[in-house]
């Protein structure tokens, strides 16, 4: 069960920048299953903030176990992001997480105009600089920017998208093909959505490089609605569960 709530916060990756999809006071909670088993919750929270004498979005996003896994695994994850309000670019990104005693304390300080980011590591006491390319997101900016780049009415199936992501210390491209429109049957009624498959690396934790699939919906909020991922042992399933403060009317297919 390692890495879970990680996994949920990394696979919303595109590039590019459009209209808002998003503004201060968006809330998004998600039950997230292993198996049959309810086994955490997570949330994204939307707020202004003022990083440096710059007005930004402060996103956070939290996860923790719930039920028996709480107690035998106990999960307490929180990401935070700063992102500017004109091109989606991260300032800022904190990773404070406990998965059942693996523990990363780190924040990360991204310098657009010279394309280094400070990382200081609180758990080691080290603070190291890295070279970032241009446009680099990190693994919870990058689902922002995904919602503000999706056209709903250009869109085609089969298209892919690249991402520059710095994770851990290293630079990753991060590539996302879009399958094509569907409709999900969610605890709100059913929803028109976009189907999604990020490449991942097949490890330890994805069975293969296909193993994430999500959905997102097809309005102009473009919010996740579902997350598949088949892993080495078992499939993790993400799904939304409650919502507040959307930009934009949330359409439900009535029958």
């Amino acid at each position: 069960m390692k890495l879970i709530l990680s996994t949920f916060f990394i696979f919303w990756t595109l590039f590019g920048f459009s209209q808002s999809a998003y503004e201060e006071g968006e809330w998004l909670s998600f039950k997230i299953k292993y198996g049959w088993f309810n086994t955490s919750t997570a949330s994204l929270k939307v707020e202004k903030a003022n990083l440096d004498g710059e007005e930004v979005f402060h996103v956070v996003g939290t996860g923790k176990s719930v039920g028996l896994l709480d107690l035998f695994f106990k999960v307490r994850d929180r990401y935070e992001t700063y992102i500017t309000e004109d091109e989606g670019l991260p300032l800022k990104f904190i990773r404070d997480i406990n998965e059942g005693g693996y523990e990363k304390n780190k924040e990360l300080f991204f310098d657009h105009s010279t394309n280094r980011v400070k990382v200081v590591d609180h758990k080691h006491s080290t603070t190291e600089s890295f070279d970032f390319k241009t446009n680099t997101q990190d693994m919870l900016s990058a689902f922002y920017k995904l919602r503000n780049t999706i056209n709903v009415n250009e869109i085609e199936a089969g298209q892919e998208f690249n991402l520059n992501m710095f994770f851990d210390n290293e630079n990753y491209d991060f590539k996302t093909k879009f399958l094509g429109p569907d409709t999900i049957k969610t605890k709100f009624g059913n929803i028109a959505a976009l189907k999604f498959r990020p490449y991942v690396k097949a490890d330890r934790v994805f069975e293969e490089s296909e193993s994430l699939t999500f959905w997102v919906s097809a309005d102009k909020n473009k919010i996740p609605l579902k997350i598949k991922a088949d892993l080495t042992v078992g499939s993790l399933t993400a799904e939304l569960d409650q919502f507040k403060g959307l930009k934009h009317p949330f359409k439900i297919i009535m029958d």
